[in-house]
């Protein structure tokens, strides 16, 4: 490994996400991002509440995303704070400063809340009092939120490593090492977990599934083939998270493609040729990505054939995509919201959340949709 190349590349990844690597270190001055395009409104998004939280995502690459369970809305800031909203009303129920970095979060469900920091840490909160219950150390930072099935929490680590804790101690149950690529983007991907499975996007461009009780491997799934001449070029990183539906799994990687995996032997269903650093979203029979050159693009989630592709955002570093209702939500660098039909990819509705950008992909609960700008705007959204 060449150390300081890898170092190189996680600091630049802010500047990366909105184009490739090797066009980035290429080209000389980079290309700005394109104006916004004039529509016709057809839909009106409507500010139910918002509040300010701390520091927001920093200045760093973070993507911290709110995580909801029953109606309280969980959020932190990067310094740290944690804080348990009434998710309908904006209202605080309980805040805790944790005094370190939060670099993942936020998990919740089952009566915690799990976050990661830079420091190589896993926290859990009681989601009722905000209490801490347990701090175990890990190998290195978390760039992505725990994940938990009620029995044990999994994380994947900046190394591509994943460790199993207890769920009600914290107290390491496995760990799986595998080997990181030469670079990587600066982010992980929240692994998936179901009763039996952990599964989790590598660097590697691999997709690995290891059994939840002792961490023996399952199935694993080259979904990316490194290529090219420079080890920029050859960056195949899995960044964003993985989205299951029935028992199809889909995961999308960087300088690689997107595909549909079967869930038990991981076995490719499709394959298409696509580069994202995020992950995607599901609806209505299709499936819908930002790729890294800024288009959000609707896939057939059957035969994998495109349905539309909006180029309108080209360069503005787009948040992974959500659905929202009948509509596609995307953030931009710019601190905007876009709504696109699922039809046909055309703009719908656009809002403003945070000026100083909105990377973290929106969390859709029913009828609300929550954005978290990167300068700590928490905004609470419905379509009237």
């Amino acid at each position: 490994m060449k150390p300081w190349k890898h170092a190189t590349v996680l600091a630049m990844a802010a500047t990366l996400a909105g184009c490739s690597i090797a066009n980035w270190f290429n080209s000389s001055k980079e290309q700005p991002p394109a104006p916004l395009q004039k529509f016709k409104e057809e839909v009106r998004l409507h500010e139910e509440w918002s509040r300010s939280i701390g520091e927001g995502q920093g200045k760093t690459y973070n993507l911290l995303v709110p995580a909801v369970e029953g109606d309280t809305l969980f959020v932190a800031d990067v310094g740290g704070q944690v804080m348990a909203l009434d998710r309908f009303s904006g209202k605080v129920i309980w805040r805790k400063n944790l005094d370190v970095p939060v670099s993942g979060g936020v998990g919740a469900g089952y009566g915690q809340v799990l976050l990661g920091t830079l420091q190589g840490e896993v926290i859990a909160l009681d989601s009722g009092s905000g209490e801490v219950l347990w701090r175990s150390r890990v190998s290195s930072e978390v760039l992505a939120p725990p994940v938990s099935n009620g029995d044990v929490v999994v994380v994947q680590t900046q190394e591509d490593r994943l460790i199993a804790l207890e769920a009600s101690s914290g107290s390491q149950r496995w760990t799986y090492e595998s080997t990181p690529a030469v670079l990587t983007l600066r982010g992980t991907g929240a692994p998936l977990v179901t009763n039996q499975l952990a599964i989790a996007g590598l660097s590697s461009g691999k997709v690995l599934a290891l059994e939840t009780q002792r961490g023996l491997p399952i199935w694993e799934q080259r979904v990316a083939v490194p290529s090219g001449r420079s080890e920029l070029e050859r960056v195949v990183d899995i960044d964003g998270g993985l989205e299951m539906s029935g028992g199809t799994l889909y995961v999308a990687t960087f300088q690689g493609s997107i595909a549909a995996l079967d869930l038990q032997t991981g076995r490719p269903r499709w394959q298409r040729q696509a580069s994202s650093n995020g992950s995607v979203a599901l609806g209505y029979g299709s499936v819908y990505v930002s790729l890294a050159e800024g288009a959000v693009e609707g896939i057939d989630e059957g035969s994998a054939s495109a349905l539309w592709k909006n180029d309108g955002l080209a360069r503005r570093q787009l948040s992974s995509p959500a659905v929202f209702s009948s509509y596609v939500a995307v953030g931009d660098l710019e601190g905007y919201l876009h709504l696109l039909s699922q039809v046909d990819g055309r703009f719908v509705g656009r809002i403003r959340i945070d000026s100083e950008g909105l990377r973290a992909r929106p969390l859709v609960v029913g009828d609300w949709l929550y954005a978290y700008g990167n300068g700590g705007n928490l905004v609470a959204l419905t379509i009237r």
